[in-house]
């Protein structure tokens, strides 16, 4: 989506804060002994309080009201049985439809105690998200996002998931630019412009490049053992800093 009016920019903030404010709740009512499922019933509560829709339910009839993923699976988790413990690392995706308007965010927690590897993953993927913000410009390359999210990742010594990345939004969940590698593709000669909706969601994993999909036909994982974090925001492109609409 490209932004057209005022109108345009203030029905994007509106779902967008929403978004920011369930995924915050979220997280904070993470504690050991509940379930996925029961975790999504608090997002679908505040979505449903907030008079906006489930984003993956209307747009894919994906099972949950948010996807919620923990330690090896990476990402599109469907809420259900399983049970959250101490040391676990937990992934929140809320987006959500209000008036014909799409935002979408995502972040991790560790749910207490952590160690110093999993704050360490948490922490550079915050980073590699705060490294493509600042090279989202108009006229930048669209590769130039993955580039910055790729640079932080082997930094830091973390891999890039390669088959999850960010995308178009605004008026669908998912839609042009289409995917937006979280790794630097030379190929890729498409630029931003002044008024793009788009998603930043870098994805870095401990071990994983390629993720496997699941028996549950949605859920993503890595190699056993891995571990994955994943913080997101949509935003608007502009001449100078994009405006960030998933901000509580």
């Amino acid at each position: 989506m490209i932004v057209r009016s005022e109108a345009d920019l203030a029905a994007l903030h509106r779902v967008g804060r929403i978004v920011a404010r369930v995924l915050a709740r979220m997280l904070d009512a993470l504690e050991p002994g509940m379930t996925t499922a029961e975790l999504d019933v608090i997002g679908a509560r505040l979505l449903a309080r907030a008079g906006v829709r489930s984003a993956p339910q209307l747009a894919y009839g994906f099972p949950g009201a948010t996807c919620i993923s923990v330690n090896e699976e990476t990402a599109h988790g469907i809420p259900g049985r399983r049970v959250i413990r101490r040391g676990d690392v937990v992934n929140v995706d809320v987006s959500a439809e209000l008036d014909g308007y799409y935002a979408d965010t995502g972040g991790t927690r560790v749910v207490p105690p952590s160690t110093g590897a999993k704050d360490a993953l948490c922490a550079a993927t915050r980073e590699a998200l705060d490294a493509a913000l600042a090279v989202a410009r108009d006229g930048a390359r669209i590769a130039g996002i993955g580039r910055a999210i790729e640079t932080v990742a082997k930094a830091r010594g973390l891999r890039v998931n390669e088959n999850l990345g960010s995308h178009g939004t605004g008026r669908h969940l998912h839609e042009a630019p289409g995917f937006i590698a979280g790794y630097f593709d030379p190929r890729d000669r498409r630029r931003l412009q002044a008024g793009m909706v788009i998603t930043i969601e870098p994805f870095l994993s401990t071990r994983s490049r390629r993720l496997r999909l699941a028996g549950d036909g949605w859920t993503l994982r890595g190699l056993p053992g891995n571990l994955s974090a994943q913080y997101e925001h949509t935003i608007v492109i502009t001449r100078d800093a994009p405006l960030i609409l998933t901000r509580a």
